[in-house]
């Protein structure tokens, strides 16, 4: 077991670890993950006393607090309790000795074993890892990546240390490599304590038990590997996990807007968080127990940007939506797919209030949903039609500042920036011949462009995009979604997406919810309905999807 206790480490002026308590178990794999940057190598560096910076608090093991040890303690400590694989294979091994001697000094040194025996027990950790006798006489620059990989592992394990601590121990392998390393860790990590730094989710989830999530000096995610990487509740965490090519997931690829910024106040994310508040700016989050998992965030996590609970319309006797139940987070994009009658589009209208509903509740914010001036600001809809919702005697500039004018935001002169400003974000022109334009000229690209601006330009939170893109040719379709997903990244906007399409759901969204006949039928991450979808009428919708290979 070791515990860390408010643990600080700086670098001149720069503190990548502020106040961090963590403990590793006994006969456990805890991974540590996050960007470069963040800390991760300075936490592994501390537990074998290598860190070259200021470093304070307590790393207790065996009941020692490790950073008070003389030089001599630390040597004895070193490689007999506690080593380390490298990241770095290329500058760790001695390019003129030979690889089992290398493995055999470590013991030679510690008077384990008499240097013959040193050298047997050196070939045995050698082939332990896989690298047969032939290879034992090489050295460094005679073996592959992989091989010597094997090698800084074989030495790690020279002294039978109880702790081991892996800094990006698959970093820079091929696939079919990596997977050999990983197996051969999970041999070779048996009765340890292992400390794996990586920032490979593949990696953290074939080993480890537990993941800490590092972020700007702070730990700001923590619990069971599995429910870390299924269900993230930080929004870093999220960010991280959408950054990572993974073959489980459909949806492309989005980073984390911003760099990483270390100060003392706030929290450590607030410079990319695209949910902060006030509090954040000044006060950091203490980590607490939300959802199964310890977090750091004053939101206590993703928060619930749109909830219904037994939504129910009915037109007549018949029931349109029937006990519609759906949740979606901020920053997500939810797709509401079914063929034409299912009720996407009721649905749709009963949020905005255009519908009032029979029976459920809706809650924006994990508030009850006020349809007035102040739900509008946050709330905005794209229609099917651009053309047919833009007043056709309003030119370009006109229409997007229409609901400035509304809610009397701005002088005219603050009202016109603000146009050409959300224009250029969307990709348009901001020249006077573009801006006077009426709907009638634009193409459907540029119409459908021009619409999307004028509901971005009050700065909403969520957007509901009702079949935004069906009357477009593909390549603008394309487009249109693209900047769907730079606008989600930039600004944290949460994307209720309604379409028949559920290959452009499966691409596009997080996860789904499936309508027939006004009722949910299936619903869960887009990449796990879209590869086993359940219901019948899922796969029957999958099936009829468009595919050309």
């Amino acid at each position: 077991m070791i515990k860390i206790k408010n643990l600080s480490i700086s670098y001149g002026n720069k503190k990548v670890i502020n106040g961090v308590n963590l403990e590793f178990r006994k006969n456990s794999i805890t991974a540590i993950i996050g960007e470069s940057g963040t800390g991760k190598t300075s936490v592994g560096l501390s537990l074998l006393g290598l860190n070259k910076g200021d470093i304070s608090g307590e790393i207790i093991v065996k009941d020692e607090d490790i950073l008070k040890y003389s030089a001599e303690e630390m040597k004895k400590y070193r490689w007999n309790t506690a080593s380390i694989v490298f990241q770095n294979t290329g500058q760790i091994l001695n390019p003129t000795v030979k690889i089992v001697k290398q493995i055999a000094e470590s013991m030679i040194e510690h008077k384990i074993f008499s240097k013959p025996e040193a050298f047997q027990q050196g070939k045995k950790l050698l082939l332990l890892v896989g690298l047969e006798e032939s290879y034992h006489d090489f050295y460094p620059a005679q073996l592959s990546g992989g091989q010597i990989q094997k090698a800084l592992v074989a030495m790690a394990l020279a002294n039978d240390p109880d702790i081991l601590v892996l800094d990006e121990p698959t970093s820079a392998l091929d696939p079919l490599t990596k997977m050999e390393m990983i197996q051969l860790i999970k041999r070779v990590a048996k009765d340890k304590t292992v400390v794996l730094i990586t920032h490979d989710f593949s990696v953290a989830r074939s080993l480890a038990e537990k993941i800490v999530v590092l972020y700007g000096s702070s730990v700001v995610e923590m619990g069971e590997a599995n429910k870390v990487l299924n269900e993230p509740v930080h929004p870093y965490t999220r960010g991280l996990l959408r950054s990572y090519p993974n073959m489980s997931t459909t949806k492309d690829l989005q980073g984390i807007r911003g760099t990483i910024q270390y100060g003392e106040k706030g929290c450590p994310f607030v410079n990319r968080c695209t949910q902060r508040k006030d509090i954040c700016f000044h006060e950091k989050p203490e980590l607490q127990e939300i959802r199964n998992r310890l977090i750091a965030c004053h939101q206590k996590g993703i928060i619930c940007l749109l909830r219904g609970e037994g939504i129910v319309k009915k037109y007549r006797k018949r029931k349109i939506l029937k006990d519609v139940d759906f949740q979606l987070y901020e920053g997500e994009t939810l797709c509401v797919v079914g063929e034409s009658g299912s009720g996407k589009t009721t649905l749709a209208k009963c949020i905005m209030g255009l519908e009032k509903i029979d029976h459920g509740k809706l809650f924006y914010c994990e508030e009850k949903i006020h349809q007035n001036k102040g739900f509008y600001q946050q709330v905005q809809v794209i229609y099917q039609n651009p053309q047919a919702s833009i007043n056709r005697n309003f030119n370009v500039l006109t229409a997007v500042k229409e609901p400035l004018d509304i809610y009397k935001i701005g002088n005219e002169e603050e009202k016109k920036r603000e146009v050409l400003k959300v224009l250029k974000e969307v990709n348009l022109p901001v020249e006077d011949a573009f801006l006077n334009q009426f709907p009638h000229e634009l193409s459907g690209g540029e119409s459908q462009r021009v619409a999307i601006a004028r509901a971005l330009i009050l700065k909403p939170k969520l957007l509901i995009a009702d079949e935004a893109t069906s009357a477009l040719d593909v390549s603008v379709q394309a487009k249109i979604m693209k900047l769907f997903m730079e606008l989600q990244e930039k600004r944290g906007l949460t994307l209720l997406f309604i379409t028949h399409d559920i290959a452009l759901a499966r691409k596009v969204s997080d996860k789904m919810i499936v309508l027939k006949n006004g009722e949910v039928v299936e619903e869960g991450r887009s990449a796990v309905m879209t590869n086993n979808p359940i219901h019948a009428y899922t796969k029957k919708l999958i099936s009829a999807a468009p595919q050309i290979f």
